[in-house]
């Protein structure tokens, strides 16, 4: 009983990354396309490999529920319902500096999320859930250091 429920924390967790991730994904697309500055090409391209590197875990994700017999969310009112990560029409022109802000904080949810989905794993003895997870970790830490360097803030600020 309750391996089963933990079991249930690792599909919640992994649910909820999948319903981040698509939000992420537009979100990032979103800055992409509206970026300017100084910094244009460096961030226009860095926010390129950011959304088509959250696509690969958006569907690595999904699919790792589904090999487990569960359901990912698959609807965009599902992702917006479930998700930490806000986004919002591109009414107002944000700078490219806090662009990379908020990208820096949806990482930072993001690895909140995953690190409870590590724990769920580990105790549920999902070792292949875990793994993925903690390399998921792993590359959103190097993408924190990265884009706070950019802001001229330490990794952990």
């Amino acid at each position: 009983m309750a391996l089963q429920m933990e079991n249930k924390k690792v599909t919640k967790k992994v649910n909820e990354l999948v319903a981040n991730e698509g939000v992420f994904f537009v979100k990032l697309h979103q800055y992409h396309w509206y970026v300017q500055g100084a910094h244009f090409f460096t961030l226009h391209e860095k926010f390129e490999e950011f959304y088509n590197q959250s696509n690969e875990y958006f569907d690595a994700f999904a699919e790792r529920l589904i090999a487990k017999g569960e359901k990912p969310y698959s609807t965009l009112s599902e992702y917006l319902e479930v998700s930490s990560i806000k986004e919002a029409p591109y009414t107002k022109k944000l700078s490219a500096e806090e662009m990379v802000s908020n990208i820096v904080a949806d990482f930072r949810t993001l690895k909140s999320i995953a690190v409870d989905g590590i724990k769920a794993a580990g105790a549920s003895g999902d070792a292949s859930t875990e793994d993925m997870l903690v390399g998921y970790v792993d590359s959103i830490d190097l993408n924190i250091w990265m884009l706070q360097a950019y802001l001229g803030e330490d990794a952990t600020k």
